[in-house]
């Protein structure tokens, strides 16, 4: 799934409203609190709404296991090394700033770590206390939205 950098992905778009992405989507297999909805698409989609239902952030999970992950600009994003991915990002030209659980980047995303995985799911010779951060998901909202 390619991510559009601050508007969010094609099945749904920061300030589409609940029903748009619906009638696209499908209802959420987790509607979860009033202002958040879980998807059921491949990779998993998570909205966050606005008190007017209208979408404030596109958050896309990894899918991990070979199955399809997130991609922005030829570079693949979810479910590969953290550093990596800021790395080939970097190479590219974006600029980049770290957060709290990861690094927000200038065209309008961030990449994250909840530290779920560990580096041993992605590399089987890994040390048990191997700390690189898997990227297990992306955020989708306008670059300013990330500032802390």
């Amino acid at each position: 799934m390619e991510i559009i950098p601050g508007e969010g992905v094609t099945l749904a778009k920061v300030g589409e409203s609940r029903d748009e992405v619906e009638r696209r989507v499908g209802s959420p297999v987790h509607p979860g609190r009033a202002s958040r909805a879980v998807y059921d698409t491949s990779p998993g989609l998570v909205l966050t709404y606005t008190e007017d239902d209208a979408v404030e952030v596109v958050e896309i999970a990894y899918s991990g296991d070979g199955r399809e992950e997130v991609f922005f600009d030829g570079v693949q994003l979810t479910y590969r090394f953290l550093d990596d991915v800021v790395a080939d990002l970097a190479a590219k030209g974006y600029g980049y700033e770290p957060i709290d659980i990861g690094y927000r980047v200038e065209p309008g995303f961030a990449i994250w770590s909840m530290g779920s995985r560990w580096a041993r799911d992605l590399d089987p010779d890994a040390a048990e206390d191997d700390p690189r951060q898997v990227c297990e998901g992306v955020s989708v909202a306008p670059y300013d939205y990330f500032r802390p």
